[in-house]
Order: structure tokens, then C-alpha cells, then sequence
């Protein structure tokens, strides 16, 4: 027996930080969850597997129309030609409260319910399948618990969207631990949630999967599904296969000692050859984290748009690199009292604004529209880093960027490097 156990397709979900860029992929951003799905229907005819197990968020909330129903019921009908079954949980994006449109599924398709466990026999394998769907998008009971004991003589499968006992960047939905589901004496749960690959156990085994297609710089990596092996009721493999067709990489740089434009151009260069060539062949989405004590700090900082418009051409010229952001995080060679005269007015100047500081308080207190306009925005167009999401991350990053603009301005122009 084979099947494979993939979760958070999340189906026409925009991939975030790209589609701005002039030069960026729109047609290949647009299409690329699809793109891995097709993927996805690929490995499961070609390994002949039994059944494919989606372990919730198969969609990215509601669906603007039609268009992403038929496409997956379309996928769907492929799969029953080749005699494969399809079982899948609804999750916290596509919830029952979440999808307000529905499509009729073929008959080699089981959605489990959502107001209790259900158990699907499969007598020609020896195979029984407990699952349950959302029944809304913040499920914070724990569902695992009223799921059945195994079932004797058959293989077991708990199919379940859960944070477990939480995970960072994933909201703790259907929380429960790793011992209550080996409590259940399942030879296999297929866990969804969480984007990241993770076997949390192997005897018996827990996995999530992570998801097949990484949607923004959070989500590097590779992406994919489980694919899984069963002779005479016990596993025998269980391996990742890569279905992404667009690859995220976060590059970090190091520019100690760099003191020319050629040389800090030499190393991004190298950076991106190197990220390029662990991707695969895959079209790369990168984001670029400029650090060191670097004699070109000044430099960067005060003509930091500059210099990301000469990276961004280095992207293009290497071909299918899409430079998502650049940070620019270096340090000067020295302290400022070394480098100024410390009684000159220039260097009181620089010192203030090195301690400039632009109060803690809340950015919602400051502005108290925006606690409001985040309550109304659709949570899967929030961004980690922006000021919305994560404002005092993100407040403290924009702290850091000013004031070392203004610095490296100021030594700029005061002919200091």
C-alpha cells in the first residue's frame, strides 16, 4: 500500500513581497500554488498510490470565484481516473464558515464532517481513516480527544489539522499533545497546519507535511508532500518529495572588510549563484540580509534605494531571481567617537541621533484606526512583518533603519566613511 499525506495547499493564495516589482514573474507568482498542486496529481499517478490524504487548508479562505473549484475538482477527476481515492479535513482557512461557495466532489473523494469523527473503512486495503473537519476558522477545543481508539486489524489513520501543543508563526487551533495521539494507537497521524516539514514521532508516526508551496520569505525551503510506503501493515518508508515550483531564500551576507562598490558587488553576486544553485533550477524569490563592519556602511545606508536597484539588476542578469527586499544591516568600521572629533558640533549631532529614540507606545495607541482596520482585513493578507501584524518587531526594525540613515547621511556628507 502507498499514499501520500500532503496539507495547506492553500489554493490561489497570493505569494507575497513580489507581485510590486516590475520585473517579477506575475504570470509564474499567480499560478504557482496550482502549479504544485498539477505537481502533486503527477506523484500520486505516477507512484500508483492508493489514496492521498489532505490534511486541511486546502483552499486560502473564500474563493473570489468559481475558477478554484472547478480547477480542484477537475485535479480531482484525474485522480479517479487513475483509481486513487482522495480524503480530506477541512482547516482554519477553509472552514465550513470560511468557503460560502461549494462544488459537488467526485465520488472517489471523502470530506470528513465537522460536528464529530468520522471513521472510513477500507476493506480491499485493511485500512481504517479517522478524520474531522472545522466546523469555523478559531477551533481552540481539542478535537483529537473524542477521535476513536484504533480499530484491531487494520491499519490506523488520525487525519487532523492541529498546532499540537502550539508551534511558532501558527495559531494554536485543536491544541493537543503528542501523547494523546499515541494514546490512540494509530499507526499513522497525517497532521496539517503547520508549514514547516516536521516528524514529530516514528513509532508510531506524526507528521506534518508542511506545504507544497511556499507563499512568502517566511516560507524558504523546500516544499512538498509525504509520500508513504505500507508492506504487511507496518511502514516502511516515509519520504518528502518536492513539488514547490517557486523557491524563497533568505541570503544572508556577510561584508566585513568590503571597501569597494566591485567587491560588494562580487559577493551578492556569489551569494545569489550559491542560493541558485540550492534551489535546484527552480525560479528563486530572494531577500538579501546585508551584515558586518563594513568600510562601505555609510555608503549603503545613505543610498540604500541605489544600491538595491544595482542588486535587483544583478537578480535579472542571472535569470529567474526575483529580489523580494534587500536589508541593509552592516555596522560602521568604528564608534563615532572615534571617528569624529568628540567636541565638534557634528559629532553632538551624530550622538543625539544615535540615541534617538521614538517611544514604546503602542502603534495602535497612536493610531487608532489601525487596531480596527486589522480587525476587518482578512487574516491571510496580514504580513509577519508588517506594522499591522507584528508592530513593535516591526517598529523596532524602522528605529534602527532611521537612525542609521540619518547617520550614514550625515557622514556622507561630511566626507567620513
Amino acid at each position: 500500500m502507498r499514499f501520500i499525506h500532503t496539507a495547506d495547499i492553500h489554493l490561489d493564495s497570493p505569494l507575497k513581497g513580489l507581485e510590486v516589482h516590475e520585473d517579477a514573474p506575475v504570470e509564474e507568482i499567480r499560478i504557482a500554488t496550482r502549479r504544485a498542486f498539477d505537481r502533486l496529481i503527477e506523484l500520486a499517478v505516477e507512484e500508483e498510490v492508493d489514496f492521498v490524504l489532505i490534511a486541511g487548508d486546502l483552499y486560502d479562505g473564500d474563493w473570489k470565484d468559481y475558477n478554484t473549484g472547478h480547477f480542484f475538482v477537475d485535479r480531482l477527476g484525474r485522480l479517479a481516473k487513475a483509481g486513487i481515492r482522495v480524503f480530506l479535513v477541512t482547516g482554519n482557512h477553509d472552514a465550513a464558515s470560511q468557503i460560502t461557495r461549494t462544488m459537488p466532489l467526485p465520488g472517489n473523494t471523502t470530506l470528513f464532517p465537522s460536528a464529530r469523527p468520522q471513521s472510513v473503512q477500507l476493506d480491499d486495503l485493511g485500512v481504517f481513516i479517522h478524520g474531522q473537519s472545522y466546523p469555523s476558522r478559531a477551533v481552540t477545543e481539542n478535537l483529537a480527544a473524542r477521535y476513536p481508539q484504533r480499530e484491531a486489524g487494520y491499519f490506523n489513520i488520525g487525519l487532523l489539522h492541529t498546532s499540537l501543543t502550539g508551534r511558532e508563526g501558527h495559531e494554536n487551533y485543536a491544541p493537543c499533545s503528542t501523547d494523546e495521539l499515541l494514546s490512540k494507537g494509530y499507526d499513522y497521524w497525517a497532521l496539517g497546519h503547520v508549514h514547516r516539514r516536521e516528524v514529530v514521532a516514528e513509532d508510531p508516526w506524526i507528521v506534518f507535511p508542511g506545504n507544497i508551496q511556499g507563499r512568502h520569505i517566511r516560507e524558504t525551503g523546500a516544499k512538498g508532500a509525504t509520500l508513504v510506503v505500507v508492506e504487511d501493515g507496518r511502514i516502511v518508508d516515509v519520504a518528502q518529495r518536492e513539488l514547490d515550483v517557486l523557491r524563497w531564500s533568505l541570503c544572508n551576507i556577510d561584508l566585513s572588510g568590503c571597501a569597494t562598490r566591485d567587491v560588494v558587488h562580487e559577493q551578492v553576486r556569489h551569494a545569489m549563484e550559491n542560493a541558485q544553485q540550492l534551489a535546484g533550477g527552480k525560479a528563486l524569490a530572494l531577500r538579501l540580509l546585508l551584515e558586518g563592519r563594513c568600510p562601505m556602511h555609510a555608503e549603503l545606508h545613505a543610498r540604500s534605494d541605489r544600491w538595491t536597484e544595482e542588486f535587483r539588476a544583478i537578480a535579472i542578469s542571472m535569470g529567474d531571481i526575483w529580489l523580494e527586499k534587500v536589508q541593509f544591516r552592516t555596522r560602521r568600521m568604528a564608534d563615532l567617537d572615534d571617528i569624529l572629533d568628540g567636541n565638534s558640533p557634528l559629532a553632538g549631532l551624530l550622538r543625539s541621533i544615535e540615541c534617538l529614540e521614538f517611544g514604546d507606545a503602542p502603534l495602535t495607541t497612536l493610531v487608532p484606526d489601525l487596531a480596527d482596520l486589522k480587525r476587518k482585513m482578512p487574516p491571510e493578507l496580514l504580513d509577519d512583518d508588517s506594522l499591522l501584524e507584528n508592530p513593535s518587531a516591526a517598529l523596532t526594525e524602522l528605529r534602527e533603519e532611521v537612525r542609521e540613515l540619518l547617520i550614514a547621511r550625515m557622514l556622507h556628507q561630511g566626507g567620513e566613511a
